[in-house]
């Protein structure tokens, strides 16, 4: 493992670089290391959160206990363990979408744009596990990785005031979940009955980095079936191992 840079984050935090890339392995390295800093909680009891992000991870730390040196010190002792980390396989959370529709106005943008049928579109964003790199932008809000360049499409012209919770869309070559109703201008295709973030119910946020999400398209029978369960408090969401999916 190549060696990681350390840079001061405010009086309180530490930005551990793992790379410049945003690839699965970088990830696995982030993912690696902070799994061993949960593990070494005890002897790390002066971090007070861990923000992974693309390619480094804010770490936060208690200054009243401990000091930036000697943070830095125990670090870069961790760092000579975390090459022989044996991750287990990730989650693969399934997230159920109407695509289309009233749920998904700019499928057919979508579909225009690449050359495809809609049907092709749904296939192609529906077939793919999206990795979790990150979490930001709005509550729960995941940044994800891999889907396929043959439906990457503009964001819009001129972006909406409103954008419903649960809408699923795509933004060049990225695709995601809005958690909450907010302005976006990515290109809306559907839409899911689940609640990425709910301020009610812990845990408030579905979804972690390191965990993987599949699109699986459903009916509105499904989705409203769903929508019931879910506030009946009956629903299971479907989660996975990833490579048993």
């Amino acid at each position: 493992m190549e060696k990681l840079k350390y840079v001061p984050s405010g009086d309180n935090g530490v930005l551990i670089v793992f790379g410049n890339e945003i690839n699965v392995d970088i990830n696995n390295k982030i993912r690696s290391f902070t799994h061993l800093l949960y593990m070494e909680q005890d002897y790390f009891s002066e971090i007070t959160e861990l923000i992974p992000a693309y390619t480094s991870v804010l770490l936060m730390y208690n200054p009243l206990k401990i000091n930036y040196s000697t943070m830095i010190n125990k670090l870069k002792e961790l760092e000579k363990k975390s090459g022989g980390i044996i991750l287990p396989p990730p989650d693969v959370v399934h997230i159920p979408v109407v695509y289309g529709g009233d749920f998904g106005p700019d499928l057919k943008n979508v579909s225009d744009h690449c050359g495809l049928s809609i049907e092709e579109v749904i296939t192609i964003h529906s077939t793919t596990n999206y990795l979790i790199y990150m979490i930001g932008f709005t509550p729960g809000f995941p940044y994800l990785g891999g889907m396929s360049e043959r439906i990457a499409t503009p964001r819009l012209k001129i972006p909406r005031e409103k954008i419903l919770t649960g809408s699923v869309g795509i933004a060049g070559n990225q695709t995601g979940v809005y958690p909450i109703e907010s302005p976006g201008g990515w290109q809306i295709i559907g839409r899911t009955p689940l609640k990425i973030f709910n301020p009610e119910t812990e845990p408030y946020v579905l979804l972690k980095a390191g965990q993987y999400i599949k699109f699986e398209p459903i009916n509105m029978n499904d989705y409203l079936k769903i929508e019931r369960e879910i506030e009946d408090g009956l629903y299971q969401v479907k989660c996975t191992m990833k490579g048993s999916d």
